[in-house]
């Protein structure tokens, strides 16, 4: 493989991280793609206190290297402590550098790809002395004391763009080679075309159709770190645009499987304890790894990554930094994917379900679905969480007429204001919660996740955006909300008002446009269009007007970008967009959202993709203490004729399909913020 200059790979790590034995392996393996020289920086210590000297001349030779010239580095005698010979060193078209100091900040201009080793220091300490034996026992401090004056100093850990655990039972060239689909392509190719691909889901059987969807995702999910049941809970329902035909349940079984990951500006791709640095932005990574479509569309919906996007990645469109924090030193990512390697997809209207697996693990699945389903557990009674709201009444109501001033001052046209219910409880049981909110709210876009320390149990009814495998974007703003009344003619003379409301279409309408605007970024220019201008849909606790704009996406290759564009959910914001995310910023006493007015979905193996809005949503985290904090994100849209006590009066009612289902109630008299 011809190669304009030498490929530079540094492998750095403390002593005995494994570096010796992983730069002969990886020669051994791109051997096979390009002729391979690998440079011992041990080579160029000058003896025991010569760390930093070395990572200077070293630095010094890369440009050198990079040319393919030949450089020479004078060697240091260790028995007599000086420096008497020098070793020539030619590049070939890989040049992999080995030891300490070799991905040096000073280095890393010359550098095409950096790999940090990392391993506790008893077992570096084991390895180092069962290689070096007598010769280093004494100096171990000594040189421990200069790789942590490197580190501080330089922190090559921190930027390196791979870090490998070698404490795990991996070696450290397999979990490359775990990383090699995500790989830079010339890293790719070198290690050569079976490395090329992420492993495949195919197709593993179709069985018939699980009386009870969530009771089949319980079975099989248990024990697991990384999960989802993307469910339509009302596919009994009539829905003029289809969106209750599939539920999907996506499982990462094993180790092995990928997380992509944001949080403090860092997109990482995560594989067991193993990490690739991807850079700042989240959307530029994702348009990395989204798989291409394939020339054959899936049949049903086959994620390739099943997540969320959080509220707080709209510091990529431009707005304000802000970090949803936890508790003390815990923060949630702001975004947070998993690629399965089990997909069951129920196709209700078919009463059938179809898998597709990773070939390891086709068995198990094919084993688990044969089994008796068990049916829910029986868990214990649900205890009501009692919640707390972080505005109170008349605080939300004063900030709603902030609101009114900055529209009345042409800042913002609609602002979409939030608050939050909260609650501490030591004992919950998320999943059980999902399960009652999804029996007493059926909803199109019902989800539940499990993500590591983080569950989601959503009843959503509104779709984010949806991209076909042919290239249709699709997005679904609903705004405007009455609650169902208690007899039939009340729940018409609610839906009717509804309908006939200046405001609510008002509201709706600027929405509209603007995503519109979004939609049309990146797509074909002429093909965006509205097909649904405030329809009205009928739902268990209320009624919502709903719109519906399509666009044709004019390359695939933008499928990243376009829900980039998109992000975050108009009808979650206000118009225009960017400015009006600012003034909310300042409204709710810069307060980060997480999850709530997000979005969840899949992003397929054939280019399609498909999101909720995160609504109707509690978000259920496992704090440190074992204790769960739980929120509820709620809001409504606030224009210039917007009426404050309707306003909070919409807020409680959008709160009523969670909070009645789990049995909590409202919070009265509370509230933190009374600005």
């Amino acid at each position: 493989m011809e190669t304009a200059r030498p490929f530079i790979i540094a492998l750095d790590g403390r002593s005995g991280s494994g570096k010796s034995n992983f730069a002969s392996a990886l020669a051994q393996n791109l051997a096979d793609n390009a002729s391979v020289a690998v440079l011992h920086l041990e080579d160029a210590y000058h003896g025991w206190d010569g760390l930093l000297d070395a990572c200077q001349r070293y630095s010094q030779l890369l440009p050198q290297l990079a040319g393919g010239d030949t450089v020479v580095l004078p060697t240091w005698n260790w028995d007599e402590h000086r420096i008497d010979s020098s070793i020539s060193f030619t590049p070939a078209q890989v040049v992999i550098v080995e030891g300490v100091g070799a991905a040096n900040s000073a280095a890393s201009a010359w550098l095409d790809f950096s790999i940090w080793l990392e391993a506790p220091e008893e077992l570096r300490k084991q390895r180092a002395l069962a290689r070096d034996g007598e010769t280093y026992a004494p100096h171990w401090q000594r040189w421990a004391a200069q790789e942590e004056s490197y580190l501080g100093s330089d922190a090559p850990d921190q930027h390196a763009d791979l870090v490998l655990s070698t404490a795990a039972g991996t070696s450290a060239l397999e979990q490359l080679i775990d990383f090699a689909p995500y790989l830079p392509q010339k890293l790719r190719e070198l290690l050569g075309s079976g490395h090329q691909a992420a492993p495949q889901l195919v197709p593993s059987g179709v069985y018939p159709a699980p009386a009870d969807a969530a009771a089949l995702f319980e079975q099989l999910a248990q024990g697991l770190e990384h999960a989802a049941l993307l469910e339509s809970t009302s596919h009994q329902l009539v829905d003029p645009l289809d969106r209750n035909q599939y539920t999907v349940i996506a499982l990462a079984l094993g180790e092995h499987y990928p997380l992509l990951r944001t949080g403090n500006a860092e997109t990482c791709l995560q594989i067991r304890d193993s990490t690739l640095r991807m850079g700042s932005s989240f959307f530029s990574a994702l348009g990395h790894i989204w798989p291409a479509a394939q020339s054959e569309p899936s049949a049903h919906p086959l994620p390739a990554w099943v997540g969320y996007l959080g509220y707080e990645l709209k510091r990529e469109v431009g707005a304000g930094d802000i970090r949803a924090v936890l508790e003390p030193g815990v923060q949630r990512d702001d975004a947070l994917f998993f690629a399965p390697n089990v997909v069951l997809v129920i196709d209700h209207r078919a009463g059938n379900l179809s898998v597709h697996a990773q070939a390891e693990y086709a068995h198990w699945v094919g084993q688990a679905l044969r089994a008796p389903l068990t049916g829910r557990r029986q868990a214990a009674q649900l205890v009501p969480p009692v919640f707390t709201c972080t505005d109170t009444e008349e605080g939300y109501k004063r900030k709603i007429a902030r609101a009114q001033h900055e529209i009345y001052e042409g800042n913002t046209y609609e602002v979409c204001l939030t608050t939050v219910l909260e609650a501490r409880t030591q004992t919950f049981d998320p999943f059980q919660a999902y399960c009652l909110m999804r029996v007493a709210s059926p909803a199109p876009f019902a989800h539940y996740l499990k993500l590591g320390s983080t569950e989601v149990a959503s009843i959503s009814p509104e779709r984010f955006v949806s991209l076909s495998a042919s290239g249709l974007l699709r997005a679904e703003p609903i705004k405007g909300t009455r609650p169902r009344g208690a007899t039939a003619s009340a729940d018409q003379a609610l839906k009717d008002d509804l309908a006939t409301s200046a405001k609510d279409r008002a509201e709706n309408i600027m929405i509209v446009d603007l995503l519109r605007n979004d939609l049309s970024h990146h797509a074909h220019p002429g093909s965006v269009r509205v097909t649904r201008l405030c329809a009205i849909e009928s739902y268990a606790t209320v009624h919502q007007m709903v719109s519906t704009i399509d666009a044709q996406l004019r390359d695939r290759a933008l499928s990243a970008q376009a829900l980039h564009e998109a992000f975050p959910p108009g009808s979650m914001t206000g118009a225009p967009k960017l400015s009006t995310m600012n003034i909310l910023d300042e409204l709710e006493d810069s307060r980060a959202r997480g999850l709530y007015s997000g979005a969840v979905g899949y992003l397929g193996v054939d280019g399609s993709a498909d999101f909720s809005v995160v609504i109707r949503t509690l978000v259920c985290d496992r704090l440190v203490d074992g204790s769960w904090a739980l929120s509820l994100g709620l809001g409504g849209a606030i224009t210039a004729d917007s009426n404050p006590q309707d306003e909070w009066d919409e807020v409680i009612t959008k709160s009523v399909g969670v909070l009645s289902a789990i049995g909590s109630s409202f919070p009265v008299h509370t509230g933190v913020n009374a600005k």
